[in-house]
């Protein structure tokens, strides 16, 4: 599915290429990616809908 703002193929590509260079396997890419965007959104507050 793509879109404008999305692509999976795009996303599937750049997680690859992420786990190439930093030398772990796909899964343990997207765990690490995971527990970085879950920092994230601790630290902007938890919310899903922001006010803008």
């Amino acid at each position: 599915m793509c879109g404008p703002h999305f692509c999976s193929m795009k996303i599937t590509q750049d997680v690859r290429e992420y786990a190439a260079k930093i030398g772990v396997s796909e899964q343990e890419a997207l765990a690490k990616g995971m527990e970085v965007k879950s920092v994230e959104f601790v630290k902007a507050g938890s919310e899903i809908y922001k006010a803008s």
